[in-house]
């Protein structure tokens, strides 16, 4: 697969895996696989691996449909727990999104094992340095080191962001912001 062909996983803000699942009706979920693989996670429950089709691909077992509010309940717990939006897109031509796994350092095959490949999402991250209070709540939930810490201030390196919004999300000073890559 060349880098132009879209991978099956990629990364996208909470906002827009809430989006993915408005355009949806029906929903399952599962445990996911890197947990029950390594198992319990410290950040999270086990079943948070979400499809949007009962015959969608997952790796869990536990597989169960669920309502429009236990999907409300994951999203605020993966917001909560800031927990990475991975959707997946179909194994054969990677042009349907069928679900959307939450993800962290803690347990997640993706962040343990480099070989793993997961696609840059839409947003990339802006840090107003002049509003930074360099306080490093940003830098924990950054699970793809695109934010240090260096001397008591913060380095950003833009080329390890991948647009999961987290950063944004927990910044005591809202001077990140999440705008489109390009």
């Amino acid at each position: 697969m060349n880098d132009r062909e879209p991978h099956m996983h990629f990364v996208c803000t909470p906002d827009e895996a809430g989006e993915l699942v408005k355009n949806h009706h029906e929903y399952w979920v599962c445990n996911c696989g890197c947990r029950e693989e390594r198992g319990r996670c410290a950040r999270s429950r086990m079943d948070v691996c979400l499809t949007f089709f009962e015959g969608g691909t997952v790796t869990g077992s536990g597989r169960r449909q669920i309502t429009a509010g236990e999907v409300a309940a994951i999203l605020h717990e993966a917001k909560e727990k800031y927990l990475v939006a991975r959707p997946f897109r179909d194994e054969e031509t990677h042009t349907t999104v069928q679900g959307i796994c939450f993800c962290c350092d803690d347990c997640c095959g993706y962040f343990l094992n480099p070989e793993e490949v997961c696609e840059k999402g839409r947003y990339i991250e802006r840090t107003d340095m002049d509003g930074c209070t360099h306080c490093g709540d940003c830098r924990p939930v950054c699970y793809f080191k695109a934010r240090t810490m260096h001397d008591d201030r913060l380095a950003v390196d833009s080329e390890n962001c991948y647009g999961c919004g987290l950063c944004a999300a927990i910044c005591p000073t809202d001077c990140i912001q999440m705008v489109e890559r390009g």
